[in-house]
């Protein structure tokens, strides 16, 4: 990624150091607020119309929200969702440093805000957080977290997880839907998209190699490359052959090489 090594050299001074953190804390003085009057959290959510209209503070509001509910009080909720940030939050920040956290945050916030404007409802910060894990998860995959406080976890389990549901929105989502999550998922893509491609494709040729190994056990023949049409030698029995195709298309071996002769 040297787009982002040639912006570290330049703007790395400005980077916000312990980034996660102070989303967290702005996220306990919104939960604050909401525990007030719940109507507070009205004025940050990351509506389109309201955009429109000119209030562009929700560009940025919506990720102080926070996600809590289910299983626990709404207090003990709040606080493993800021503990969840800090974790996050330094396990990024020193395996990327400072300034790559603040512009993956950066274009994460970016593509949410595509993808509401794309799809006219508000997501809230799931799919941006989720994206977050995500990175995490790429670091971390073996760090175990314990799901309700006893069920031991993988984090690359959750985040395999997070993907499933993504994929089943996607497939069962309208265009609209599928657009936004493309645009939701702009961070991550960028960053793990080329080590997505290059792991898929280590992981096939891994694959290969071993449906090839193990036919060629069942059979107890090796394939080979190269193979002589005059004299059946190959690059196995005679490794010290040079082999060449001629005009007629087949291959031989420097010894039968016919005259003409296709490189």
């Amino acid at each position: 990624m040297h787009w982002l090594a040639r912006l570290e050299t330049k703007f790395g001074h400005l980077a916000i150091h312990g980034l996660l953190r102070y989303v967290a804390a702005l996220s306990s003085l919104c939960f604050v607020f909401a525990m007030i009057n719940p109507r507070y959290i009205g004025f940050l959510v990351l509506d389109r119309d309201r955009l429109m209209a000119g209030e562009v503070w929700r560009l940025f509001t919506y990720l102080f929200i926070p996600s809590i509910g289910g299983l626990f009080p709404d207090w003990l909720g709040m606080a493993m969702y800021v503990w969840f940030l800090f974790w996050m939050g330094d396990g990024l920040e020193q395996a990327w440093g400072a300034f790559r956290l603040n512009v993956y945050f950066l274009l994460g916030m970016i593509g949410t805000t595509i993808g509401v404007l794309i799809a006219g409802s508000s997501p809230g910060g799931g799919i941006f957080y989720m994206t977050i894990f995500l990175a995490f998860a790429r670091f971390y995959p073996d760090t175990v977290i314990r799901l309700f406080f006893v069920l031991p976890v993988k984090v690359k389990w959750l985040a395999w997880l997070d993907g499933a549901l993504l994929l089943m929105n996607f497939i069962g989502g309208d265009m609209a839907i599928r657009l936004a999550i493309v645009a939701g998922l702009l961070n991550y893509l960028l960053f793990f998209g080329r080590d997505i491609f290059n792991d898929a494709k280590l992981h096939r040729e891994v694959v290969q190699r071993r449906a090839r190994f193990e036919r060629e056990i069942r059979t107890g023949t090796e394939e080979t490359m190269h193979c002589c049409k005059i004299c059946g030698r190959t690059e196995l029995t005679t490794p010290e052959l040079e082999f060449r195709v001629s005009d007629d298309g087949e291959e031989y071996c420097a010894e039968h090489l016919p005259k003409k002769v296709v490189t």
